[in-house]
């Protein structure tokens, strides 16, 4: 996600010689029709399952055809400076950067203060989730918060200089990233803030607390004793059947450097494989505020405390924000949660980098009765690992002191959590092309968007395509109601194969499919024929593409998020005209002498449910 930092993802940090997943799919094309028909009828063996979809636990069913009969975007309306949208729909612009988080707050006021910043929507707008109102809920589809991500921003646009030249400078940075809870209400077709108490903002400088085997961990420790604080480059979201927001740590690496001040620097395999460099992405924060350095000895360890996913209550601002150990730490894109037939939860999650790998993680019991029990379901279970094979099935390798060679090379868990891509290296998993935001269908089909891999050359890419700068999206299904070890696979669709039509597009990256099996794809990265990136709808079950909304240039179109009734759609443009005011002027609110990031409100013009 965000494509500033998409040279730092191209490069694989990846070493091992696990078989790539591009060799599976040449050994296992001669078979493809015979698994296709084992997929198409293997919804049998889910029936009587549930998942859960938009929170709620949902029996999983056949999907039925012909669910987009909306009246698509055409190609050639998909470009320009400013969004466009199908004729049966419309849309608003809401909850841009820098607008207060409440009606009161401080407005937007170009440069930043950090204490204003703090107070503001954040920049780089990428996942996110509507919760309703859970107190009135008459009131569920017009009232609720929205809770946004904030990814990255450059330092030019945000504090208008290349690089900081102070401390105050970096705190303005910081603030802007994180995530932003909002309370909105409808009234008529506008959204709008309301004041509320749980509006707050949640960024590199708030309190955090860990839970899950790694938590009081010595390798989450300093030798300092510091607390830890913050969340960072927050990219896709997820969230849970009992009411939290999730939101997934992805290029934490970046955020780091080495001054050499007090000790020269020499990187450990742990921070190779996770891609810490002396410059990092050059936000320069290492050179003010010594938490980020690198070389400095007394934050040893704390480059650890990034790369989680982090539960957030969304209704509550007292509860502090705790991130997950047990989910593993790696470049996590999203999250995507179901509840099985036992009520276990299943955790889908993407490593996005080139040659890095998918994972799962299954509670250790009942969720209800794990929080009955004042346990999180989060914090107790399994991780795996996914191997793909040539015959279009898969296993999910544990990746636990059960196995005897992540026992010979890591103490405890604590240890092996902290470094799960090493770990994952260990047992084999196969590498993935950049695999990003996971969903799952209703009939129990779980689908992920693997954006590209232009730099592979080489006869075994991660992809099905020699090189493959285009992206695709590959899905599976579990046995046993999401908790079996080993599933069938299949790819849905190459995006090179839609060019040259309507339905053309390239790189995707979030997805969402709705109760009914429509799968949205939202895009980042080089359309063909001029589009910006958009959103799309496809039907799952006959593979046609339609496309509903696209973006200005220079950005990207991310976080897809619904009321319960389906009939309100939130999206956000991010990095519009790649920071340049000459690229964009949008969202065109106000005198501003940069773009700004924002969330796209989109309606069907006959009230209709979004994607018909």
């Amino acid at each position: 996600m965000g494509t500033e930092y998409d040279e730092t993802e191209n490069h694989s940090t990846n070493p091992t010689s696990n078989t790539p997943f591009g060799e599976v799919v040449r050994a296992a094309a001669s078979r493809r029709s015979v698994v296709k028909g084992s997929l198409a009828t293997a919804a049998v063996a889910f029936m009587g399952s549930q998942t859960t979809l938009n929170g709620q636990l949902t029996p999983i069913l056949p999907m039925r055809p012909g669910l987009t009969d909306f009246k698509p975007l055409a190609r050639s309306d998909a470009t320009g400076p400013w969004p466009s949208i199908s004729e049966d729909y419309e849309f608003d612009i809401i909850l841009p950067w820098g607008d207060p988080i409440e009606p009161a707050g401080p407005a937007f006021e170009y440069p930043f203060t950090s204490a204003n910043q703090a107070l503001q929507i954040g920049t780089g707008h990428d996942g996110m989730w509507f919760f309703p109102d859970r107190d009135n809920p008459e009131n569920e589809n017009r009232r609720g918060f929205l809770a946004i991500n904030h990814e990255f921003g450059r330092n030019p646009a945000v504090i208008g200089k290349n690089q900081p030249e102070s401390l105050e400078d970096v705190r303005v940075s910081q603030h802007a990233h994180g995530v932003s809870i909002v309370g909105i209400e409808r009234t008529g077709t506008e959204w709008r803030t309301f004041a509320t108490p749980n509006a707050r903002r949640i960024h590199v400088n708030t309190p955090m607390a860990f839970g899950g085997p790694a938590a009081g961990h010595r390798l989450l420790t300093t030798s300092n004793g510091n607390a830890a604080l913050g969340t960072v480059n927050n990219c896709g979201s997820g969230y849970t059947p009992w009411g939290t927001y999730l939101t997934c740590e992805e290029n934490f690496n970046g955020y780091f450097g080495a001054t050499h001040e007090i000790e020269p620097w020499m990187s450990t395999e742990s921070q190779r494989r996770y891609g810490f460099s002396e410059n990092g992405f050059r936000y320069g924060w290492h050179l003010y505020d010594k938490r980020f350095d690198l070389s400095n000895p007394g934050f040893q360890n704390e480059e650890n405390r990034f790369g989680w996913v982090v539960e957030i209550d969304p209704y509550d601002a007292s509860q502090t924000p705790i991130k997950r150990t047990a989910l593993g730490r790696f470049k996590h894109e999203s999250v995507a949660l179901v509840a099985g037939q036992d009520r276990r939860v299943v955790a889908y999650m993407g490593d996005d980098q080139r040659f890095d790998y998918i994972y799962k993680f299954v509670s250790s019991d009942d969720y209800i009765g794990l929080i009955h029990e004042g346990k999180s379901p989060l914090d107790h279970g399994t991780l795996y690992v996914a191997k793909f094979n040539s015959d279009y099935t898969g296993n999910w390798i544990e990746l636990s002191l059960n196995n005897r060679d992540l026992r010979n090379r890591f103490r405890d868990m604590g240890e092996l959590l902290v470094n799960t891509r090493l770990a994952a290296d260990i047992v084999g998993a196969t590498p993935m092309d950049r695999p990003e935001w996971i969903s799952v269908a209703p009939d129990g089909m779980v689908y992920c968007a693997c954006t590209n891999n232009n730099r592979r050359q080489v006869q075994h890419p991660a992809n099905p395509q020699v090189p493959n700068p285009d992206g695709h999206i590959i899905r599976w299904r579990d046995s046993h109601a999401h908790t079996g070890m080993w599933f069938k696979w299949d790819i849905f669709q190459l995006a090179s194969s839609t060019h040259g039509t309507e339905a053309s597009y390239s790189d995707p990256d979030a997805i969402w499919i709705d109760p009914e099996g429509r799968l949205f794809i939202a895009t980042d990265g080089g359309q063909k024929d001029g589009m910006n990136n958009q959103l799309l709808v496809a039907d799952t079950v006959t593979r046609d593409v339609k496309r509903l909304f696209a973006g200005v240039a220079g950005d990207e179109v991310t976080g897809i998020a619904m009321t319960p009734d389906r009939r309100t759609m939130f999206v956000n443009i991010q990095h519009p005209g790649n920071g340049s005011i000459d690229r964009s002027d949008f969202p065109r609110m106000g005198s501003a002498p940069v773009p700004r990031e924002a969330t796209i409100v989109i309606r069907r013009k006959n009230g209709g449910i979004i994607g018909t």
